[in-house]
C-alpha cells in the first residue's frame, strides 16, 4: 500500500526562485517571485485583497526548501480557486453553499448514545440559535438520517447571508465543504464561532467514534490536511471580515 501511495504522488517542481515579497497592484497586494510577479494556474495574478493575507500567501512560498509542494500551501490554493474559479461563476459557487441548508449537518441528531445526544446538543444549539436570532433562519430538526424538509422563509433568509465578494465567498465554500455545514461556515464568518469551535462543532461525531474506537492513523492524516484548508478559510474570513 506504501509503495503504492509513493507512486500516486506527483511529481513536485523544483523551487526556482531565491525571494518571494509583496507589492501593491492593482488588484491588491501581489506575490513576487524574484520581483516577478506570480501566477495562478490559469496566470492572473496571484493577488490578495488585504496586505495580511498576501504576506500569508509569500509566506508559505517561502517555505518551500528544494521543491514546491502544494499540499503545504493551503493559503496559496485557496487563493487559485477565488481568482480563477469563483471570481467568474460566483453564483454558481453560492449555490452550492446554499444547497447545504436543505440538510445542513446541524439539523440532523442523533437519538442513542446520551453521551452523543448531549454533545451534539452542546455544541450545535447554539449555532441554531444564532441562526434564528442573526439570519432570521429558523430550522427543523430530525433524529437520524431521514431527511426533514426545511421552511422556504428560513431557506431564503440563510441564503441571503451567504457573502458576494470573491475571497469570502470561495472561504465560505470551502469551509461548508470540509464541516458539511453551511451553518457552521456563515457562523464562523460572521464572527459568531472562532476557528476552533467551528471545527470541534463540525467532528462531534468523528470525536465520538474515535473516543469509542480509536484512532485511524490514515484519518488522522487526513484530518490534519482538511484542518489546514480549513485554517485558511478561516484566515480568510478573520481578515475580510466575512
Amino acid at each position: 500500500m506504501e509503495a503504492a501511495r509513493r507512486a500516486m504522488r506527483p511529481v513536485l517542481r523544483r523551487r526556482f526562485y531565491a525571494k518571494a515579497t509583496i507589492a501593491a497592484v492593482d488588484q491588491g497586494y501581489a506575490v513576487f517571485l524574484d520581483g516577478k510577479l506570480a501566477r495562478t494556474p490559469a496566470r492572473r495574478v496571484l493577488a490578495a485583497p488585504a496586505r495580511a493575507l498576501a504576506l500569508a500567501l509569500a509566506a508559505e512560498w517561502e517555505a518551500q526548501r528544494e521543491t514546491i509542494d502544494p499540499g503545504k500551501m493551503p493559503l496559496t490554493r485557496l487563493a487559485n480557486a477565488a481568482i480563477d474559479g469563483v471570481a467568474d461563476r460566483s453564483g454558481a459557487v453560492a449555490a452550492e453553499v446554499e444547497s447545504y441548508f436543505a440538510s445542513d449537518l446541524v439539523c440532523y441528531r442523533a437519538g442513542t448514545p446520551q453521551g452523543l445526544v448531549e454533545r451534539q446538543s452542546r455544541h450545535w444549539d447554539p449555532i441554531l440559535a444564532w441562526a434564528r436570532e442573526a439570519l432570521g433562519a429558523r430550522l427543523n430538526l430530525a433524529e437520524g438520517v431521514v431527511h426533514v424538509a426545511q421552511p422556504d422563509a428560513a431557506l431564503a433568509a440563510a441564503r441571503a447571508a451567504i457573502p458576494a465578494d470573491p475571497w469570502c465567498l470561495g472561504a465560505v465554500h470551502a469551509a461548508t465543504t470540509l464541516t458539511g455545514s453551511a451553518l457552521i461556515a456563515l457562523a464562523l464568518a460572521r464572527g459568531f464561532l472562532s476557528a476552533d469551535d467551528a471545527w470541534q462543532a463540525a467532528h462531534v461525531d468523528e470525536n465520538w467514534n474515535m473516543e469509542q474506537w480509536g484512532r485511524d492513523e490514515i484519518a488522522i492524516e487526513r484530518h490534519a490536511f482538511r484542518l489546514a484548508e480549513f485554517e485558511a478559510a478561516a484566515a480568510v474570513l478573520r481578515t475580510l471580515g466575512g
